[in-house]
């Protein structure tokens, strides 16, 4: 990169960009779909605050996350702030905090950007990133685990996105059952590594007793019916079982719901999973393979109950169909004000003229307007 280019104006840092007309009225008009959903559903929005006091923002849920905040210092205070690397540690603060005597089962919604130092992972570069998303927090049944998705899927289908998969998995069982299989540090270490590159002859190589059970496991991921046969088949200690038996119940929960979506389980996975304490759900586009969003169980400040589930609305706007824009009309100047009203009334967008224009067809064309006001009345430029 020459000097001049590290000096331009339009250079931005690594992982931030500017979202032009046609993608920033797509994303912000698909945020407002998924919101109305949501809305529909009983969950009500609430709007954290981008930047907070470190020491609130990283404890709790969050304190797992502290390597992804940016960090700077109020100057009126003197503390250290940090920028939110993720929304969703801040309404299980507001829920045990400010919302601490609302009624229970309590429905929230949010969208919002966060700001990652580093990157944003799921394969994006990106560090400021779009969230939209919903928390349910107070009950602990597989019921609310099926609420969440059922809710998450009516979402993409309303944005036009059919084309997708659920993969369902619960990230403390694999870690259960190392930890009560007598292993050493190093060799718990070097098994964690295998199992997360999903590495069957590294398990093999370090599982001694579990490894048969891991591989087993690590095989069944894959579509819900036969990952689910795998789970009940398998010879898990008492301590690992009631984390298998939650993952079925949950999976069977979500299949009642929804028997027509597309269910996978993956048994073992737990990669990315940061504060998460029970059943985990990934959306993924069929078509790109891209992240959608994701979510799971978790425990709030309070060590309350709660799940949800968060889209990546830049994720979900890359794989739904784009729709038609706005009808745009091109109203020359001195054209009566209540002609450009009547149109925008009807789902029109008005483009009016600030000056009188020799050529106005030339003009509305310049300004990307298939139609003009002509004597009162609507005429297409085509």
């Amino acid at each position: 990169m020459t000097g001049d280019q590290l000096s331009s104006p339009a250079l931005l840092p690594s992982g931030f960009v500017d979202l032009l007309p046609l993608d920033a009225q797509a994303e912000a008009n698909g945020t407002e779909a998924m919101l109305a959903v949501f809305a529909s559903h009983g969950y009500e929005r609430v709007a954290p605050p981008l930047l907070e006091f470190e020491d609130t923002l990283l404890g709790g849920a969050g304190a797992v996350l502290a390597d992804q905040a940016f960090r700077l210092m109020d100057p009126d205070t003197r503390r250290m702030m940090a920028l939110r690397p993720d929304i969703t540690p801040q309404i299980a603060r507001i829920a045990a905090t400010r919302l601490h005597a609302a009624a229970r089962p309590l429905r929230l919604s949010y969208a919002g950007q966060s700001v990652i130092a580093g990157n944003g992972g799921a394969g994006q570069n990106e560090r400021q990133i779009g969230q939209a998303g919903i928390e349910l927090i107070g009950p602990d049944g597989v019921e609310a685990d099926a609420e969440v998705v059922s809710v998450a899927a009516e979402a993409l289908g309303r944005l036009g996105v059919t084309a997708v998969s659920f993969d369902v998995t619960m990230p403390p069982l694999a870690p259960s059952l190392i930890k009560h299989a007598g292993l050493s540090d190093k060799t718990r270490t070097a098994l964690m590594h295998a199992l997360d590159r999903k590495d069957a002859a590294a398990v093999a190589e370090h599982g001694g007793t579990i490894a048969e059970i891991l591989i087993a496991l690590l095989n069944a991921a894959g579509s819900a019916d036969e990952a689910l046969e795998a789970l009940k088949c398998a010879d898990l200690p008492v301590e690992t079982l009631r984390f298998s038996e939650r993952l079925m119940a949950s999976a069977q929960a979500i299949r009642g719901r929804l028997p027509n979506l597309q269910l996978t389980v993956d048994p073992v996975e737990f990669r990315g999973w940061k504060y998460h304490t029970g059943v985990c759900v990934t959306a993924y586009s069929l078509e790109s393979g891209e992240e959608l969003g994701r979510g799971g169980r978790y425990l709030c400040n309070n060590n309350e109950p709660a799940c949800g589930f968060t889209f990546r609305p830049d994720a979900v706007f890359r794989a739904a169909p784009r729709g038609t824009h706005a009808r745009r009309v091109y109203v020359p100047f001195g054209t009566a004000p209540g002609i450009a009203e009547a149109l925008r009334e009807d789902g029109y967008v008005t483009v009016a003229a600030l000056e009188l224009q020799s050529l106005p067809e030339v003009e509305a064309r310049r300004l990307s307007c298939p139609s003009i006001v002509r004597d009162g009345k609507l005429q297409s430029l085509d």
